[in-house]
């Protein structure tokens, strides 16, 4: 009796035992058989960072109010015979002439990819303000300027002065037509072969003067960081100048675009900190003024943190701002790695837009960073290339944008990270746009944006058309474009939800002049099973 009564205890704890392992078994199976078409995607918060202070990596600035020993902390430089009264004064900078004055103070090194900021308490009679950058010699000097009069916008002026000899010198402004009295703050948004000059006084930044002057002086040349100085000019033809502050810093701009998680080798994302990590381009006005930018969020909360710039480095003396770019921590070799799209060429008419590999043995996601960047045969109109190592078949694949008719994503394989990449799947036939790979489950699939509002999904390697991606508020309406980057990551079990999305819109920066490509808007999603 006593024998029967074990043996039935026995067989029903081997059939609960098979019952539980049967649901792990379902439960997994059901988790890799997930398709990327079932996640819901659900907005959880949008913002846009418009010269935003608190998205800021500081350089230099010239404070009134920690002035001891204004000489030596801020030198100045008299260019005319008569010289202003001076005076720090209430924690601010006052300039007073009675006469025709032109003084500069130096307030801190030159970057050619920063933003300078006057902070300006007000301004009275006429003149002219604004940045001066050159040599400590003054054999080679850079101007960026605003005539005013009576607190008017007159003009927006450059001049590029060499060996005594003016180079280039003329108006550059751009926005006649209901400029604001010059106060508040003059933004100089520097994007290394051009700028783009700002007044915000209340409201958002106005949109007043721009150019391009790479065929005069390229300052993305490193003879000019090396050399170059920053400094407050000062033209007075009567009254007086307060200035608050000036600043120059690494800025997140009017815009964010091109967003892609940076990974490992493997393409899983990198998630350092407990903090997720994306390249994203800071926009200037158009090509090929953008900047690459790295950004990490907490991917729980929506606390997107500016955290650097990369520029690249392909051996020449000159630091590029390409963007596009997919960079990944390859664990093997303990070195950052990835591709990224060369832009800069549009800068150049001598120069082809082309994909590099880039490298570099220190950590490039903090502050100002510059990678090596070479070449590697893909010359022609490819952008948006994702890379990873797939173990299974010991090859290295990239996704990217070719464009035949429109951009279509295409999928290439090689021995090597860096070169001889062959296709074996693609074009699609779909317009494709921030091509990437990312698990769902335990499977890889392509993700593709497209002019077709639609995020497409395709199977991996081969580009099978899979369905789009199912979203409620997508980061478009009927007034814009839909060329959006998917960036879908699956993040580790112990979070509360398995998918973030991090896109951006494509709404252009108001009153800009010519080629805009100046969005956008930041949006989070979650997905949810």
């Amino acid at each position: 009796m006593r024998q029967e009564k074990m043996k039935s205890i026995i067989g029903s704890s081997i059939w609960g035992l098979l019952f539980f392992v049967l649901l792990l078994v379902g439960g997994a199976s059901a988790q890799t058989n997930l398709s990327p078409g079932q996640i819901k995607f659900v907005r959880q918060g949008v913002r846009r960072f418009i010269f935003d202070d608190n998205q800021k990596i500081l350089l230099a600035g010239l404070y009134p109010a920690e002035i001891i020993g204004m000489s030596a902390m801020y030198p100045t430089t008299f260019y005319s015979g008569f010289h202003p009264d001076i005076q720090v004064k209430n924690n601010q900078l006052l300039v007073m002439s009675g006469e025709e004055s032109k003084t500069s103070f130096w307030f801190g090194g030159f970057n050619p990819f920063a933003t300078y900021t006057i902070d300006l308490e007000l301004c009275r009679g006429q003149g002219e303000m604004g940045f001066e950058f050159s040599n400590p010699t003054k054999t080679e000097q850079f101007f960026v300027t605003l005539r005013y009069n009576d607190q008017q916008i007159l003009d927006a002026t450059q001049k590029y002065v060499k060996d005594s000899r003016e180079i280039i010198s003329g108006t550059i402004l751009t926005n006649s037509n209901g400029l604001n009295n010059i106060e508040g703050k003059i933004i100089l948004q520097m994007l290394g072969s051009g700028f783009a000059l700002f007044i915000q006084n209340d409201g958002l930044p106005v949109p007043v003067a721009q150019s391009d002057f790479a065929q005069f002086v390229d300052l993305r040349k490193k003879q000019y960081m090396q050399s170059f100085q920053s400094n407050l000019y000062l033209a007075i033809s009567s009254g007086s100048v307060c200035v608050n502050q000036v600043e120059s810093a690494l800025n997140s701009g009017m815009g964010l675009a091109d967003i892609r998680a940076i990974t490992y080798e493997d393409g899983e994302p990198l998630l350092d900190q407990g903090r997720l990590w994306y390249t994203m381009s800071i926009r200037g006005r158009a090509l090929p003024h953008h900047i690459q930018g790295v950004f990490s969020l907490n991917p729980t909360v929506f606390d997107l943190r500016f955290e650097g710039v990369i520029l690249f480095d392909r051996g020449d003396d000159m630091l590029r701002n390409e963007v596009a770019s997919h960079i990944f921590y390859d664990r093997n070799e303990k070195c950052w790695r990835g591709l990224t799209t060369g832009f800069s060429a549009y800068a150049n008419p001598d120069e082809k837009k082309q994909l590099l590999a880039i490298e570099s043995k220190t950590d490039p996601r903090f502050g100002f960073s510059v990678m090596r960047a070479t070449p590697f045969g893909m010359v022609g109109d490819f952008e948006d290339p994702h890379v990873l190592y797939d173990s299974d078949v010991q090859k290295w694949r990239m996704l990217a944008c070719e464009n035949r008719n429109g951009y279509k994503a295409i999928m290439l394989e090689s021995d090597d990270w860096n070169k001889n990449y062959q296709r074996i799947a693609g074009p699609v036939r779909n317009n494709s746009t921030g091509t990437s790979v990312q698990r769902v489950g335990d499977k890889r699939y392509c993700f593709s944006g497209s002019q077709d509002r639609k995020i497409y999904i395709y199977s991996y390697p081969d580009l099978r058309e899979s369905g789009s991606l199912s979203m409620d508020l997508p980061p478009w309406d009927e007034t814009s474009g839909t060329r959006v980057w998917p960036n879908v990551v699956q993040l580790p079990e112990a979070y509360p939800f398995r998918f973030v999305a991090l896109m951006m819109d494509r709404f252009n920066y108001p009153e800009l002049k010519g080629p805009n490509w100046t969005y956008g808007a930041l949006y989070l999603y979650r997905g949810f099973e």
